[in-house]
């Protein structure tokens, strides 16, 4: 407990926290508090951490965001949002909702959308029932850390039967150069039997901004509820992210989750879904880009808990520079899972002689009667694809740019959310070297289309 982070926690949660809190809320902060206390930072000894040393950040003396923080001039907001008409907006600046800069549209008087501190003072019964049950911070002390410190985030609450046409959209934005902050978002989505919502998780930092942020999002899909949650993180190159979506599914549930991470200097995301009931279905698409010494890290576990489940999982990494890739993917089929099919797909692109990626897919299997498949690679651009495209009289760096792009592009192409996907494709088009050449081309794209 030595670390500046780790005094800095210490000192703000023997002053701050558990305050204001509900006796339920206290009890969970204290435990998760203790946690953090006995387990301290992890190190690369960790099996989970072995290939991510966290020792930047903990060196580095954070301190927690308060209300003297929530400012952000419009025009910087609005160069962060997705073009996406009719959405419902939830903006919070450096981890705390601003309703100045939010809107939520118009819903149905039955759904809950906003904060998460406001729905504790005023539906707080509906939260003790869904907060914290389906995160096992044991696992994990940043989640235990999150739980200790969280004081805002989203909550989402679509009731049975209840479909939300136009798109949720949180936007998360680091904004002080002042300070270099720590923010704690818990966010909680939960949807009745039948409901159906689309919700965008975005994380941003303006120039110039060294924070870090520390996230957890809960979400809990009842029977036959579908949900499509993307998490798009484009924090600054100077700022480190660590975040854990945690799902729990019911019968017949779907969820598409689609993990997006480009900026960042220490990135790590986990996503933990135990398919609870028959019929439940997860599908997992992901991409991380990496350049300089950029590290990003991505641990997936998806419990097959129940017969009759399905995940599909297809995670691609590109990777310049000096850049590291960290790729764990672990499915479990329990014991009397029978007739579960379970896919799993990590490949890899490494764009100069230094990046490097260490992929560990793995299957658990406890029952007979499942269908599996798994698989990892780790490789080059086609040179037999680059000749041919240099005969059709492309240069070399233009050729690596389309070669490049197509292969991030078998990601990009799986969200249906136009706004989100179209932003991609310029985002990952403009960090590629022949950058205007591709924005040319997917200009022309839209102009076709549009006609």
């Amino acid at each position: 407990m030595n670390s500046p982070l780790a005094e800095n926690f210490h000192s703000a949660f023997a002053t701050h926290q558990g305050v204001n809190d509900l006796p339920w809320l206290a009890a969970h902060r204290q435990s998760a508090f203790v946690q953090f206390q006995e387990a301290g930072f992890p190190t690369r000894r960790h099996e989970n951490w072995k290939y991510t040393d966290v020792s930047r950040i903990t060196k580095t003396g954070f301190v927690t965001a308060d209300a003297t923080h929530n400012v952000i001039q419009a025009d910087d907001l609005d160069s962060l949002k997705f073009n996406a008409e009719n959405s419902h907006e939830l903006v919070f600046i450096n981890g705390q909702f601003s309703a100045e800069h939010s809107n939520t549209g118009s819903l149905p008087d039955s759904v809950v959308l906003g904060s998460l501190r406001d729905a504790l003072v005023n539906t707080p019964a509906l939260l003790e029932s869904s907060l914290n049950q389906c995160l096992d911070s044991n696992n994990h002390v940043f989640a235990a850390l999150n739980t200790a410190f969280f004081n805002d985030g989203a909550f989402i609450y679509v009731p049975e039967n209840i479909v939300i046409e136009d798109p949720i959209v949180v936007y998360f934005v680091s904004t002080s150069t002042e300070a270099k902050l720590t923010i704690a978002p818990r966010n909680l989505i939960v949807l009745g039997k039948n409901a159906q919502a689309n919700v965008i998780e975005s994380f941003h930092g303006l120039k110039d901004v060294v924070s870090f942020t520390n996230t957890i999002t809960e979400i809990e899909t009842a029977d036959g509820a579908i949900l499509e949650h993307y998490k798009v993180q484009q924090e600054n190159i100077d700022s480190f992210h660590i975040g854990g979506t945690h799902l729990k599914q019911h019968r017949n549930s779907r969820v598409e989750s689609h993990s997006i991470s480009l900026g960042g200097a220490i990135v790590r995301n986990d996503i933990v879904t135990e398919l609870a009931d028959e019929g439940a279905e997860i599908i997992l698409n992901g991409l991380y880009m990496g350049n300089g010494r950029q590290h990003v890290d991505n641990h997936t576990l998806v419990n097959h808990s129940r017969p009759n489940t399905r995940s599909d999982e297809n995670y691609r990494g590109v990777l310049d520079g000096r850049a590291q890739g960290v790729f764990n993917g672990k499915v479990i089929v329990h014991k009397d899972a029978q007739k579960i099919e379970a896919a799993q797909s990590n490949a890899n692109l490494l764009l100069s002689d230094h990046a490097e990626i260490d992929t560990k897919p793995e299957l658990e299997i406890y029952a007979d009667d499942v269908k599996c498949s798994h698989g990892a690679t780790i490789g080059q651009l086609d040179k037999n694809m680059l000749f041919y495209l240099r005969s059709r009289g492309l240069d070399e760096e233009t050729a690596k740019s389309l070669l490049t792009f197509a292969f991030a592009g078998e990601v990009i192409s799986r969200i249906k959310f136009a706004p989100v996907r179209e932003q991609l494709e310029f985002t990952v088009g403009g960090r590629l070297p022949d950058a205007e050449l591709i924005k040319a081309n997917l200009n022309a794209a839209k102009k076709i289309e549009a006609r």
